[in-house]
């Protein structure tokens, strides 16, 4: 008996023990500070690590020697650093987002109907099936197309089509076409890759779709910007043929008149209007689409005032993703700073409201916005790779770029406002050494913890040398050609995507347009950072603060936001200068709320989804008889397959 009794307390100590382990390691989770984050990463014995495959370099440091003292590090418990709220309120944008979706057919066409004022197109039942069967997370979050499309309302279809049907023809100005006919890829005119791709991705749906010309742009920079006065006009049009008419044709008109017929010279034809620009000045052009009270129009406007819409005062960090490009708000600042809106390599514009699709845009441009190819293409330069995508512990603390020199023409006398190369000079610890730069610093002083104010002089060479690894692999577009930067840099070796997953931050910024690895990076377990100016298809599906970490297109805030997560200094030593609590805990959670929502909401059957939904849009848009065809049922008759098909928590129930 005495036996039994010391076998059952053994095995309640040993039941206490594996409590105590459990509740260690759950606090630790829930606990913001640096020491939490050791006990994070627990391997377990025989199991590989997920999308690991090439084991971690064991000479990686965990913590920095900025930031330890004998290993121990005093977590701040008091945090008010400005990021704080700016992540809660990420946050809270987010839950509303996800408490507001549609789970049913019948809740999916009556909240279209509240939205747009008018009916769904036809084949929009058919749609609703394809996102379903293909797991869609939400089925209302289209609002990029309708906003592309609306002021399509005020042009009539026929002179659409005419638009879309033979803008290819000159090859000088950069279009291609894309042409179906019964339910097949007919025709590709004047074609690259760009229109191969779109090709192959409609093939999943295609059998729904009508006859259509699709004009596609084949550069990478965006085409149409229509004047302001102009485009409301197109806008109040559009705002009175909004109604919902008791009974509609459920059908695409069959036949229509001017699509594209190949070699007939006797073809009606509209002037797409376009000018070409290459070394104008962009915003001299943009601005003309924006309101005349905005930054980039009105002389009376501050700095201050503009950058209180976007930015945060204290730190510099950004408050409005969305603002942070918008040409009206931010071009007078950055117009001599971003290759795209002082040296382009190309600029074929219109003024004139035209149909033609694109991958991205800025804010200005009227382009209708589709997922872009190179997302699509499984192109190795910019797909997923998980070889070298290690835990976050084991990654470098440290933020990496590579690319040529692209993003515009460069010359011997403006290559230091290049957008890439200004990232390039301002993470050097060489060019930094001597240079003073604004962070977010809190008193080394114990009584003042927590409280956080701009600290102007912070010297980041030594600290940039350390924790920015950013470099050019080889010149590019030079003009003359590239001697002048014999010298200059330093070329760092080739990179693979996957090979700078070893580093915690990776930085995404423009090259001529758009950057094609943004995917990439927010699939992976790093961090993604972003600057840019351009519009993609996908913005209104992720968040800042939640996914991602916005960056102003001037780098004013990128020491700020370094700091914030790898730390700066020590806590109770003025003699060490600024001190900024390490967030390491907040950087892999950031990391790995991206990498979960990219993979609900970036795949790509995402990409078929949204083009889908597009070309049903767009169809009616050109059809003559759009106020009269669309779905005018209550949704019911689907009331069966969505019982059959619940969504769940994978796919987008509510949680």
């Amino acid at each position: 008996m005495a036996g039994f009794d010391r076998g059952k307390r053994r095995l309640l100590l040993l039941l206490a023990a594996v409590g105590l382990v459990i509740l260690l390691v759950n606090l630790s989770l829930l606990w913001g500070s640096d020491v939490p984050s050791k006990l994070n990463h627990i391997p377990i014995p025989g199991k590989a690590q997920s999308g690991q495959t090439t084991p971690p370099d064991p000479n990686i440091p965990k913590i920095p020697s900025w930031y330890h003292d004998n290993g121990h590090f005093e977590a701040n418990v008091d945090d008010q650093h400005p990021i704080v709220a700016l992540m809660k309120e990420a946050d809270k944008a987010w839950n509303e987002y996800e408490d507001n979706r549609s789970t049913t057919f019948k809740e999916t066409v009556a909240r279209y109907r509240r939205k747009y004022g008018r009916h769904p197109p036809p084949g929009f039942r058919e749609w609703y099936k394809f996102a379903r069967d293909n797991h869609a997370h939400n089925l209302d979050d289209f609002e990029q197309i309708m906003d592309d499309l609306r002021p399509f309302w005020g042009v009539e279809p026929a002179v659409l089509r005419s638009l879309a049907a033979y803008m290819h023809e000159n090859e000088r100005e950069g279009v291609s076409g894309i042409h179906i006919r019964n339910q097949k890829v007919w025709k590709l005119t004047n074609a690259n890759w760009r229109a191969e791709t779109f090709a192959s991705m409609v093939e999943k749906f295609i059998k729904y779709l009508p006859d259509m010309d699709i004009a596609m742009n084949r550069l990478d920079q965006p085409r149409v910007v229509v004047p302001w006065d102009d485009m409301q006009k197109l806008l109040a049009k559009e705002q009175d043929t909004r109604r919902l008419v008791p009974e509609t044709l459920p059908e695409f008109t069959k036949q229509s008149k001017g699509l594209y017929v190949e070699k007939d010279d006797s073809a009606f034809r509209t002037d797409a209007q376009w000018f070409s620009a290459p070394g104008t000045q962009y915003m001299d052009i943009a601005k003309e689409a924006c309101p005349p009270d905005s930054h980039a129009r009105d002389p009376n406007s501050t700095v201050a005032a503009a950058e209180a819409l976007y930015k945060e005062s204290n730190g510099g960090f950004i408050t409005n993703f969305n603002r942070s490009s918008d040409l009206c708000t931010i071009g007078p600042e950055i117009e001599n700073n971003h290759g795209f809106l002082f040296a382009s390599s190309t600029v074929v514009a219109s003024k004139r409201l035209v149909p033609i699709f694109g991958e991205c845009k800025v804010n200005v441009n009227s382009d209708i916005l589709f997922p872009a190819n190179m997302y699509y293409k499984n192109d190795e330069r910019y797909a997923y790779d998980p070889t070298f995508d290690y835990d976050w512990d084991d990654k470098k603390d440290s933020m990496i770029w590579r690319g040529v020199t692209s993003g515009g023409t460069n010359t011997a006398d403006n290559w230091m406002r290049m957008h890439r190369q200004r990232l390039a000079l301002i993470t050097n610890g060489t060019v930094m050494a001597g240079k003073d730069v604004r962070i977010m610093a809190t008193d080394p002083d114990p009584e003042k913890a927590g409280e956080y104010h701009n600290y102007e002089t912070f010297r980041a060479g030594e600290f940039a040398d350390e924790h920015t690894d950013v470099g050019f692999t080889e010149p590019a577009s030079c003009v003359p050609d590239c001697s002048f930067y014999d010298g200059v840099w330093t070329y760092k070796s080739m990179t693979s995507l996957s090979e700078q997953f070893k580093n915690k931050f990776l930085i995404d910024v423009d090259g001529h347009s758009f950057s094609g690895r943004w995917h990439a990076f927010l699939q992976s377990k790093s961090l993604g950072i972003k600057a840019t100016i351009f519009r993609e298809w996908h913005d209104s599906r992720i968040f800042a603060w939640r996914h991602f970490v916005p960056l102003d297109n001037r780098y004013d805030d990128i020491y700020s936001v370094l700091t914030y997560f790898i730390g700066l200094g020590k806590p109770g030593s003025p003699e060490s200068g600024p001190y900024v609590q390490r967030h390491d805990f907040e950087g892999r959670k950031l990391g790995q709320q991206g990498r979960e929502w990219a993979s609900k909401v970036l795949r790509r059957e995402d990409l078929e989804i949204y083009t889908f939904r597009l070309l049903l849009e767009y169809a009616r848009v050109i059809d003559d008889n759009r106020d009269r065809i669309g779905y005018s049922g209550d949704g019911s008759e689907l009331d069966k397959y969505d019982s059959s098909h619940p969504m769940t928590e994978a796919n987008g129930a509510h949680g």
